[in-house]
């Protein structure tokens, strides 16, 4: 038998529920209490009347304005890159990157910068309604980073940009950015021109002049998009930014209207632009640089081209296995040259078919030599 004692319960005991439930309410009603707590459960409590607004400023009509303009003219987008897939033989396209471009007429064409379709197998632009159309490369020009595309949709879809001009944009002036940065559809920034007449360089190493400066937000995706006035006209194409971290950190530049202009028809009817030359090959600066030299060592000549019919003389091997070295161009047109990228800056001012002269470096004597520029690829 067991005589372990029992335990009888009180009447006055509480389940471990209960007395936690009201230690709850004692709780939430002690809370409500203090000063800086709001009034719980009052039916005094209501939202703030609104204020009415009031017309918006005329600055901010002006901005709203341009970009419902402008907008409809500026398009996103995607390139793609073909890929095999790795357990069949099925031929996938997978995204490769984004940027910006803008429609340049009813017939389709598309302007975007060179470095946005780079590498990409196929592209797709996303219009500002939102349709989708397969677009084609009709041409390109690396050296000023430009390109055109185009797109087969309806021109009543169509909705060009207003072109403007930019050899007379002075700094301070308002100008607003419209692109698709990070992928985000259609976003307008604004700024002022920071700066005119600036120099930077494309991705075949040669100059790109007459840059429009800007502290825009330009962030990666704008690139291609446009750049414009406060009359929402096309001033400049958004290309690159100055930024350790890859984002805006309000230095951004354009390429100008201008110059835009000028090669767009020539990418349209061609496919390229053709440019003068002397039709030579020259050695790098750092080669220039170890053989204690200044100016530029014309490595090669190719046959006909203008280099060839002035009589420039090009770098050789001679029979007792020596390097002779070529004509060491130090003046082109009575402009000292004293790297690669001089010549490149010279020539780009110039015309097919422009006489000049000029001064080379041979034996250890200069040398005046007439040139008649020729249109090169």
């Amino acid at each position: 038998m067991d005589f372990s004692p029992i335990r009888r319960r009180s009447r006055w005991s509480v389940s471990p529920r209960l007395l936690l439930m009201l230690l709850a309410v004692g709780l939430f009603a002690a809370w409500c209490k203090w000063p800086w707590q709001p009034n719980c459960g009052s039916s005094d409590i209501s939202s703030r009347p609104i204020t009415p607004r009031g017309d918006l400023a005329e600055e901010e009509k002006s901005t709203i304005a341009l970009f419902r303009q402008t907008s409809p003219a500026v398009v996103h987008i995607t390139t793609l890159a073909v890929r095999e897939h790795p357990f069949s033989l099925d031929i996938l396209q997978i995204p490769k990157g984004s940027g910006s471009g803008f429609i340049w007429d009813k017939e389709g064409h598309v302007v975007t910068n060179f470095h946005v379709i780079q590498g990409a197998d196929a592209a797709t632009v996303t219009l500002g309604d939102h349709s989708n159309w397969k677009a084609k490369l009709v041409g390109a020009y690396p050296d000023k980073d430009l390109a055109v595309l185009a797109v087969d949709a309806p021109k009543d879809r169509l909705h060009p940009i207003i072109v403007g001009a930019s050899h007379d944009l002075q700094v301070g002036q308002r100008v607003f950015a419209i692109g698709n940065p990070f992928g985000l559809d259609q976003s307008l920034t604004t700024g002022i021109i920071s700066a005119v007449g600036r120099e930077i360089e494309s991705l075949t190493n040669r100059p790109i002049k007459d840059v429009i400066q800007t502290d825009a937000a330009i962030n990666p995706g704008n690139s291609g998009g446009p750049l414009l006035d406060s009359a929402g006209r096309l001033i400049g194409v958004n290309t690159q930014i100055v930024s350790p971290s890859g984002a805006s950190s309000g230095i951004g530049f354009a390429i100008p209207v201008d110059e835009v202009n000028r090669i767009v028809p020539q990418l349209i009817r061609h496919g390229r632009v053709t440019r003068p030359g002397l039709g030579i090959q020259l050695a790098t600066d750092a080669m220039v640089e170890q053989l204690g030299l200044r100016g530029a060592v014309i490595l090669g000549v190719q046959p006909g081209s203008a280099a060839a019919k002035a009589g420039l003389h090009p770098t050789m091997r001679t029979s007792s296995d020596l390097i002779e070295l070529g004509d060491v161009i130090v003046a082109i047109g009575g402009k000292p040259i004293d790297s690669v990228k001089d010549v490149f800056a010279v020539l780009a001012d110039c015309e097919a078919d422009t006489k000049l002269v000029v001064t080379v470096l041979r034996d250890g004597k200069e040398q005046d030599v007439d040139v008649t520029l020729e249109s090169i690829p």
